[in-house]
């Protein structure tokens, strides 16, 4: 019995990482059969790494973003950030009970203090110059394989094994509705080992400096502001060809 509860309500917990309103999921889902991945997106995809600092109400957070293994969600994320999306937003998701499990924020709308609290953990990137939402696919590296897979969730034990980037204590992953196409501009930090996540959504990054401070951050804390440090380089296109 004492196994079985946190199991239980991890499962819970990681039901709420589907976060946007199914009609968002919808409207990612209507790319039909075009391909996926850089080149096909939005998004810039990430050549190389970058290292990236959140200033939070708790204190600093250094991630290094991964653009050989996750170009295109780490390119998304380093877009938002010199955009300035995350500056101001909430993190709006804290989970510590009944076992540790995420930090979540990054809801471009929580930036506005008018925002419903009901309504946080609901927003997208919309990118000014066409209007419409930004949605990226589901992004998967594998140890065994040299292109990556899009659009497709793993659900084979031994599969996800095989993927390079895992939910380790301290992944940053994106987070996303039911449609594997949705992530936008939410993500959370891994607050400790959650295998049960991997495959079914996108890590691309990791904290290397202030772990500590992601411990200690609540419900309603900020990103007072996020600055890309060093790396960068954003390429339309394959960046690992």
């Amino acid at each position: 019995m004492t196994t079985v509860l946190p199991q239980v309500g991890r499962a819970l917990a990681g039901f709420w990482l589907l976060l946007l309103p199914l009609a968002l999921g919808a409207c990612a889902a209507d790319s039909g059969g075009q391909s996926l991945g850089c080149g096909t997106s939005s998004a810039p995809c990430l050549s190389g790494t970058a290292l990236v600092a959140l200033q939070t109400s708790k204190g600093e957070v250094r991630i290094r973003l991964d653009g050989r293994d996750a170009p295109l969600t780490a390119g998304n994320f380093v877009d938002l950030v010199n955009r300035g999306t995350y500056n101001g937003t909430v993190f709006h998701r804290v989970v510590r009970e009944p076992v540790p499990f995420v930090v979540q924020g990054g809801d471009p709308q929580s930036s506005d203090p008018k925002t419903p609290v009901t309504q946080l953990g609901t927003g997208s990137f919309v990118d000014p110059s066409t209007g419409e939402a930004r949605f990226i696919p589901l992004e998967l590296s594998f140890k065994s394989e040299a292109p990556l897979r899009y659009g497709e969730k793993v659900t084979s034990p031994t599969q996800a094994r095989n993927l390079r980037l895992t939910h380790e204590r301290g992944a940053v992953a994106m987070a996303r509705s039911a449609d594997p196409n949705s992530a936008s501009a939410q993500f959370y930090f891994a607050l400790e080992a959650l295998p049960e996540l991997d495959g079914s959504y996108a890590v691309f990054g990791r904290v290397v400096e202030g772990m500590d401070v992601v411990d200690r951050i609540q419900q309603g804390d900020r990103i007072t502001s996020a600055r890309l440090l060093e790396g960068g380089t954003l390429v339309k296109g394959n960046p690992n060809r």
